[in-house]
């Protein structure tokens, strides 16, 4: 089954919403569903690239992968990161559509409009999740013969970069393979969850180094931190995921409650729990139900849900959420740092990318981890010296640094937390150009 359906809604969308386009402004659009299983349908949204000097045949195609695992690419990322509108539905300046088409796939299965008619049927493990990825690639590629020439990327955040990195070490075989026709390119892993261990660690000096934690509390912290590490060294992965949510309350006690996705946001918990409740529950409330919030809630449900036409009526977007959050919770704390290494060592281009300011996965994590890598060149990388970078010829303030050697990339992101492009657009619309070497 491959329903696709060209995407003449969005001229619409935009009328309703008081803003007039010129008919070549429109990005042409598909939309569809691929039954990755039987009874497991994977939702996805295409964008062709909208550039005004250039085709969409002539620039790259990129895959966007949301985290979670449970929030919506289709939802999240698109109307709140890189997609052509916002959430109010008025065109987004920084779009990555100027640089490159995107396909937003709601993943695993059960995420935003991707849904399950069975509950045995939502993915426990990366295992799944990438084999999915390679029915539903294999069947997108076969159908959009227009994209199999075209460079491919795959570009995450959060959770999304651990799936990205397992997809794209596949894909990579596919390709070789031939089972998959695509010009796969590289993958860029956002302030990625690849070492849960490297990021749990570095969360008490990262915020006392911040001002946010006292002696007192980089002593609790720190205490938490160890009693993960100990249950990961004797692969104790439930019991992790449990310290895991306990070192959160512990963070949240000590700092009134800092923003795991931007420090230098004041969000208050929408609800406060109990230490008795549900620790998934908790988990979920602080990493997945933040990307459902009600307005982006109403928006796909409301008028999205009606331009697509074809989403089921027993589907409601993230209604399944907390079910593929739950489910995946014994793979949360398992580290990927080796598939990073077979990555770099099959030659694939790998670009690791960090927001200055996100807590959960922050900076410091991101570079213990890189130090782990088993990679020949890394002591090569390691000797560069970062450079600035600026958003534009003109600008003075730095906005970000960068580093790179053969097939290994890192973007420090100043000013951004978790989500880099909803803080800093401009910058990760360059970094986009940069990766898919656009700009230098």
């Amino acid at each position: 089954m491959w329903p696709l359906r060209a995407g003449t809604g969005l001229g619409l969308l935009l009328l309703a919403a008081g803003v007039t386009l010129r008919q070549s402004q429109e990005p042409k659009e598909l939309w569809g569903y691929v039954q990755v299983r039987h009874k497991a349908h994977m939702f996805w949204w295409l964008y062709y690239a909208d550039n005004p000097a250039k085709d969409f045949t002539e620039l790259p195609l990129i895959l966007w992968l949301q985290g979670g695992p449970g929030a919506s690419s289709c939802g999240y990322g698109n109307f709140e990161e890189i997609g052509p509108l916002d959430k109010e539905l008025k065109p987004r300046n920084t779009t990555w559509l100027q640089a490159a088409s995107i396909l937003f796939v709601d993943n695993p299965v059960g995420t935003g409009f991707s849904y399950v008619d069975d509950c045995s049927l939502f993915a426990q493990n990366l295992t799944t999740v990438v084999s999915d990825m390679m029915v539903f690639l294999q069947e997108f590629f076969t159908g959009r013969t227009e994209f199999q020439t075209i460079p491919f990327y795959i570009f995450s955040e959060s959770y999304g970069g651990k799936m990205a990195a397992g997809i794209a070490l596949e894909l990579h075989g596919a390709v070789q393979k031939g089972i998959i026709k695509c010009n796969f390119m590289g993958t860029a892993l956002g302030d990625s969850w690849i070492s849960p261990l490297d990021s749990v660690l570095s969360w008490g000096p990262y915020l006392y180094s911040t001002s946010l934690l006292d002696d007192n509390g980089l002593a609790e912290v720190t205490a938490v931190a160890k009693k993960i590490m100990d249950a990961i060294n004797t692969n104790q992965y439930g019991l992790a995921t449990e310290l895991w949510d306990k070192a959160e309350v512990v963070i949240e006690e000590n700092t009134d409650n800092v923003n795991f996705y931007n420090i230098m946001t004041k969000e208050v918990p929408e609800i406060q729990l109990n230490e008795q409740d549900n620790l998934h529950l908790r988990l979920y409330q602080r990493h997945v139900k933040t990307m459902h919030k009600d307005s982006l809630s109403e928006l796909m449900n409301g008028p999205i849900r009606k331009k697509l036409k074809i989403i089921p009526d027993c589907v409601k977007w993230g209604g399944q959420s907390r079910d593929v959050f739950e489910n995946m919770a014994e793979d949360f704390m398992k580290p990927v740092i080796d598939i990073v290494d077979q990555l770099l060592a099959a030659n694939v281009n790998v670009t690791v990318y960090n927001g200055q300011l996100d807590l959960i996965v922050d900076t410091m994590g991101q570079e213990a981890w890189i130090r782990k890598l088993k990679w020949p060149n890394l002591d090569q990388f390691s000797k560069q010296r970062w450079k600035a970078l600026y958003v534009s010829p003109e600008a003075t303030e730095t906005a970000a640094f960068h580093k790179a050697y053969e097939n290994f990339a890192f973007f420090w992101i100043l000013k951004a937390g978790h989500m880099v492009p909803f803080d800093q657009g401009e910058m990760a619309l360059k970094m986009v150009r940069m990766v898919t070497q656009q700009q230098h």
